[in-house]
């Protein structure tokens, strides 16, 4: 069961997702990498641990291994609440992503994300191991996501939500 629930929620976040992808990408806790995988274009996914098929593991999300100006799209798919350093972090992606680069944010709000959680821990025994450490949050509003992008220099293009209307769609562009 996990794995069909899972996978549907899965292709429904890429499906969303992907008309918006363009050049060069790079999916931040990718995962599974499958957002990559359908990417018909250039694509990296990485993440801090080995889920299978990762590209680069990384330790920090706002310490990260590329040059300045080097992606066209970033996206964070239902894990900018597991990045501990938010803020930080989501300035070191302005940084590689090129002037005229967008970060593409999906996320489900706080009060769905703990319902997710309790359900889905019973079921899924390696999910169990990612409980909640500091810095990390169940889940985040559409103003707490909207609140870190401009703070770290993105301007909002789009705010829509998406996947039975659980999930908000944040697309973002580069100021800074």
């Amino acid at each position: 069961m996990k794995d069909n629930v899972g996978n549907f929620l899965l292709d429904k976040r890429i499906n969303a997702v992907i008309p918006h992808v363009k050049g060069k990408l790079l999916d931040m806790c990718c995962g599974s990498n499958q957002l990559v995988k359908k990417y018909p274009g250039d694509g990296l996914g990485i993440d801090i641990e080995q889920w299978g098929n990762v590209d680069v593991i990384f330790e920090d999300a706002s310490k990260l291994p590329f040059n300045d100006k080097t992606f066209d799209t970033i996206t964070i798919l239902a894990s900018l609440n597991y990045i501990p350093n938010k803020l930080e972090a989501l300035k070191e992606m302005n940084r590689i992503l090129k002037d005229s680069g967008r970060l593409i944010v999906t996320m489900i709000p706080p009060k769905v994300s703990q319902i997710w959680h309790l359900f889905r821990d019973k079921w899924d025994s390696d999910h169990s191991e990612l409980l909640m450490k500091n810095g990390q949050t169940y889940g985040l509003t559409e103003r707490q996501v909207s609140e870190l992008l401009t703070t770290a220099g993105y301007e909002v293009e789009l705010n829509k939500k998406v996947m039975f209307r659980v999930n908000n769609l944040t697309i973002a562009k580069k100021t800074k």
